[in-house]
């Protein structure tokens, strides 16, 4: 069996139905997680400030700035979200994703984009450069890009799940409908979809950041999708591969 397709069928024998059952599996991939899609764009998120947020609610001999303290703190909020939404299997659409948004940026836009009108959990009102080529859709047309985004996932089945996720977070990021927090709203609730359709959640390793942003480019400037697939396979793996090896041993 390969190695993606030992991972999902891993995830499957695990018959995960409940947000208590969900939140057993996780286990540490839900503080992994945090850490590893904070440090993608935030090299102060440390493991071990991370780990302490969520198993004790606090940090011990903390020297860095709150910002990075407030996103850590979020995450966790973000993750208790994700578990409720799941257990409740809350339909995905553009006010759950503002819920998202809010959870992971509350209190953390600076002073600039607040003094511009910026808020977490609503659009953006102004341009932000994202990739390369692209700025984003214009502020005016986020919540129409938004919405029609949402319906072109509505008939996703469980056997085209990832594709329809790596296609939600590639277009999600290529619209960048918020000042700020889009990749970690964009990783966050595409593992929201995927475990909606019995599809283990994916950690993008921060070490693996250069093939992440090479494959969702290649949408930006291709609109190929197979780049962004293709990475999130191997990424599926290695999130579970420690998992999978001790089940086989």
């Amino acid at each position: 069996m390969k190695a993606y397709e030992s991972a999902v069928s891993f995830w499957i024998k695990r018959g995960v139905r409940t947000g208590a059952e969900l939140a057993e599996v996780l286990n540490g991939h839900s503080i992994a997680f945090a850490y590893h899609s904070g440090k993608i764009e935030n090299t102060n998120i440390t493991f071990n400030d991370t780990r302490e947020i969520f198993e004790h609610d606090g940090v011990t001999s903390y020297t860095g700035d709150l910002r990075t303290l407030f996103e850590i703190r979020n995450s966790k909020d973000a993750n208790e979200l994700l578990l409720v939404s799941f257990e409740e299997r809350r339909e995905p659409n553009e006010n759950l994703l503002k819920e998202f948004h809010k959870q992971l940026t509350k209190n953390t836009y600076d002073a600039r984009r607040w003094q511009l009108g910026e808020r977490p959990g609503e659009y953006k009102l102004h341009d932000y450069v994202t990739g390369k080529s692209e700025i984003g859709a214009l502020p005016e047309d986020v919540a129409d890009e938004i919405k029609e985004l949402f319906e072109e996932i509505a008939d996703v089945d469980d056997s085209n799940a990832l594709t329809a996720a790596a296609y939600f977070h590639a277009k999600l990021e290529n619209i960048h409908p918020f000042a700020d927090g889009n990749g970690r709203v964009g990783r966050l609730f595409m593992n929201y979809l995927l475990l909606l359709h019995n599809h283990p959640p994916i950690i993008i390793h921060e070490e693996d950041r250069k093939q992440y942003y090479s494959a969702l480019e290649a949408w930006d400037e291709k609109q190929k999708l197979e780049p962004l697939i293709e990475f999130l396979k191997e990424q599926t793996f290695k999130t579970w591969e420690k998992q999978i090896l001790r089940k086989k041993a």
